[in-house]
């Protein structure tokens, strides 16, 4: 799947608008003295980036440049070239290893994420990669979820593994798993249930999926991905440790950022955790899941006009 497609990058810039907005009203001809590189800090702070990843930055783009006069333009472009330094570590694709058949992804996250959602296109994105793609439905708890990923799994033309509401998540992951090994699927994604990072309970029904599954393939799970929503801002870097500290975590996937003005958790989470975000969210169509690229983030959220291989 091509991401160089015409109107990414402008989608990506909608998305971002209200995270944008935030930080025009700064962007004005400046003199970068004292009371300017506080007043960018401060700014950034509020965009959720955090004090120290702010203070960094705002002392970024003041190097060599202090007390010099400068554009909005200009200073547009410098910032987002230090946002973009800072994202890089964490600008990683989500690799299907073929060697792994299933390649097992289990997703996670707290309530309201949108974490089913999310699944959906991701096996849709994957499906027009040209994987066979499985879906289990590991969110007993709600038979909205289950029905949820059953509609998905038609769009997307995956193969789809459900138990009743309320039974066993590890027992219906592990069922899922021999499933997808006879029917030749190359990736099987497990939902798991919404749940807070303070209940115990259900944290360890996670960490049972996790366990569970190695009876067949030790080697599974092959990847952990914990969906966050950008509007809790620097809650998610607590969600990042507290789901961490049950299953070993190996990517990230930041959804509904169109709805807030904290698109700069992602500069937080990138100093906090050093985890991969894979993908990002920036609205509700099938499209606006799309693979985290660093440099055009950075425009976007600072309003630069274009974006790398953008149309």
């Amino acid at each position: 799947m091509s991401e160089d497609k015409p109107g990414l990058f402008t989608r990506l810039k909608s998305g971002l608008a209200k995270s944008a907005s935030g930080l025009s009203g700064f962007f004005t001809k400046k003199k970068l003295d004292a009371a300017t590189i506080a007043e960018l800090e401060e700014t950034l702070i509020r965009s959720d980036m955090g004090s120290a990843q702010a203070h960094a930055l705002a002392q970024a783009v003041a190097r060599n440049r202090y007390d010099a006069e400068i554009e909005g333009g200009e200073l547009r472009a410098l910032l987002a070239g230090e946002i973009a330094a800072q994202l890089r570590k964490i600008e990683k694709p989500l690799l299907i290893d073929g060697g792994k058949k299933p390649f097992v992804i289990l997703v996670a996250g707290v309530n309201g994420t949108g974490k089913t959602t999310t699944i959906g296109k991701l096996a849709r994105r994957l499906g027009l990669e040209g994987h066979k793609v499985m879906l289990a439905a590991g969110d007993t708890f709600r038979a909205a979820a289950i029905e949820q990923l059953g509609v998905w799994a038609k769009r997307a033309g995956a193969d789809f593994v459900a138990t009743r509401p309320g039974g066993d998540a590890a027992g219906l992951a592990f069922e899922a798993l021999e499933k997808a090994r006879l029917a030749g699927s190359d990736v099987l994604l497990i939902d798991t249930a919404g749940r807070l990072q303070n209940k115990s309970d259900l944290m360890a029904e996670l960490e049972k999926i996790a366990r569970v599954i190695k009876k067949l393939d030790a080697s599974s799970p092959h990847a952990v991905l914990l969906v966050l929503d950008a509007t809790t801002g620097q809650n998610a870097i607590s969600q990042v440790e507290a789901f961490g500290a049950s299953v070993p975590l190996t990517g990230l996937i930041m959804t509904k950022l169109d709805g807030t003005a904290k698109g700069g958790i992602l500069v937080a989470l990138a100093a906090k955790s050093g985890l991969p975000v894979h993908f990002i969210g920036v609205g509700e169509g099938e499209d606006d899941l799309m693979p985290f690229n660093a440099e055009n983030f950075a425009k976007a959220l600072t309003g630069v006009e274009s974006g790398a291989g953008a149309a």
